[in-house]
């Protein structure tokens, strides 16, 4: 059983005099063995700091201070070694490359197990039943950084599934995965169940767990604030979900939205050429001889994970030099140096383009060069993004949903024409992902053409008006 009563935490370096930033206020919350409990609630509410403080990493690994106790079977968390809990309690981060030691698949499936000294032969025999019951062979003996993020994230799944752990902690563990594998999550998470694991969530997309759950625990400030269960739970429909700023419990998958490429009335951003392969891959990521786009619209680029969609993206706006097609919009024609200067990328993981010290200071470097009231102009924008009351935090401080709205903000601060958006709900609440759907459109009605690589039907729903379904690697496609 895992249990915390009375716990406060706030993240923050132990040195005199340094900023402490609150996450969690007396909050108690008691997980019975076998229980599968969702942790929802609006972003930087505190459901990380939950699951941190669950498996050790608070206070092992961030600094801070708390109060209150953390115990799982009754022993106190801080009292035991994190090898000691790993062995206990498996977790799948929300950016599973976090938590990668291996630079191939399988030995990343190995890794913990060989950590705990267990035998060659039981290594393997885990290994072949996990890999089987995830279906994921084509990824075995694979280098982990070739694979798409929600690749990644069956990796960390089944890395999980092999240790044999009884508490199994998932952040946002379907915030990269396509409709396909979202459904093949919740599978996992059945046959979880049926061994009697102890589950707990944190998670804003809840439709495909939402009737597998037995309690939901909606958090907001670092508090609890709503407990739900049984007949109460199976009552509550979107509307009343929404009212609570929680996402559809209404599953539905991307291609089912129908919506067109283009259609004949459309500006036409024409990609004549791309192609692109990998290096000592032997297959192509992507081959468009021509492909025609809706200028001035927003496309939501569909597809399952590791179709190259985010490799599309990359080359789009220049930053892969072997892809040296041609782009052309209004008449002029753009190669790959000449795009860098057009588009303006927020890549899916934000924190590897997050450089400044402070929010406000993010924002101010992404403004074009001779900006009238910077200052003024990036505090608005940041307002508009429900960011202005960070503008000093250090941006790699903030929560991954914070992170992905200043990513954004950047965009918007950049003044680019072309927009691409690898994932920019990922993360995101609901209040917070119909916020970035008024903002794409808003980018829209200042003529911004807008890419979005997205599995989230709910962003396409509130804000997309063409729809590229992404073909799978090695084929080819001629829109016309």
């Amino acid at each position: 059983m895992v249990e915390l009563k009375h716990v406060s935490f706030r993240y923050g370096a132990e040195e005199a005099g340094a900023e402490l930033v609150s996450s969690l206020s007396d909050l108690s919350l008691t997980v019975r063995d076998g229980e599968f409990v969702l942790l929802t609630g609006p972003s930087g509410c505190g459901k990380t700091t939950v699951l941190r403080l669950i498996n050790g990493l608070i206070p092992h690994f961030y600094p801070g201070m708390l109060t209150g106790s953390v115990t799982i079977d009754g022993e106190p968390v801080h009292e035991r070694e994190l090898y000691e809990i790993a062995a206990q309690v498996g977790t799948v981060f929300q950016n599973p490359r976090s938590q990668f030691y291996n630079v191939d698949t399988t030995g990343e499936l190995a890794f913990g197990c060989e950590n705990r000294g267990l035998p060659e032969r039981e290594i393997y025999e885990r290994i072949d039943d996990t890999v089987a019951r995830f279906q994921i062979e084509a990824l075995m003996d694979r280098n982990i950084f070739r694979l798409s993020d929600g690749e990644k994230q069956k990796i960390a799944c089944a890395s999980v599934d092999v240790s044999g752990a009884e508490i199994i902690l998932l952040d946002e563990p379907s915030a990269n995965l396509d409709d396909a594998s979202t459904m093949a999550l919740r599978e996992l998470i059945q046959l979880w169940q049926r061994q009697g694991k102890t589950i707990i969530a944190a998670e804003h997309r809840i439709a495909y767990l939402w009737d597998l759950i037995d309690r939901a625990v909606i958090l907001r400030d670092g508090r609890i604030v709503k407990e739900l269960s049984g007949e109460k739970k199976d009552a509550l429909t979107d509307r009343e979900l929404a009212a609570m700023g929680l996402r559809s419990i209404t599953q539905e998958a991307p291609d089912q939205i129908e919506l067109p490429v283009r259609k004949e009335s459309d500006r036409e951003i024409i990609l004549r050429d791309f192609r692109f392969t990998y290096p000592g891959s032997g297959h192509s990521i992507f081959d468009f001889p021509e492909l025609r786009l809706a200028a001035g619209e927003i496309t939501a680029i569909t597809g399952t994970n590791g179709a190259g969609k985010t490799s599309f993206l990359s080359c789009l706006c220049g930053l892969e030099k072997r892809c040296r097609g041609t782009l052309e919009l209004d008449g002029k024609r753009y190669d790959r140096k000449a795009r860098q200067k057009l588009c303006f990328m927020v890549m899916q993981d934000t924190g590897n383009q997050l450089f400044t010290e402070s929010v406000l200071d993010e924002v101010l470097i992404s403004l074009p060069k001779g900006t009238a009231n910077e200052k003024k102009r990036a505090v608005e924008i940041l307002k508009q993004l429900d960011l202005d009351g960070f503008l000093d935090r250090h941006p790699q401080s903030l929560s991954g949903g914070q992170k992905q709205r200043l990513a954004i903000a950047c965009a918007l601060a950049s003044g680019r024409k072309l927009l691409l958006l690898d994932e920019p709900t990922s993360g995101l609440d609901y209040a917070h992902m119909m916020e970035t759907a008024a903002l794409l459109r808003q980018l829209q009605g200042l003529g911004a053409t807008i890419l979005v690589v997205t599995h989230d039907s709910e962003l396409i729903r509130a804000c997309c008006s063409r729809r590229l379904a992404f073909p799978t690697q090695g084929s080819n496609r001629n829109d016309k």
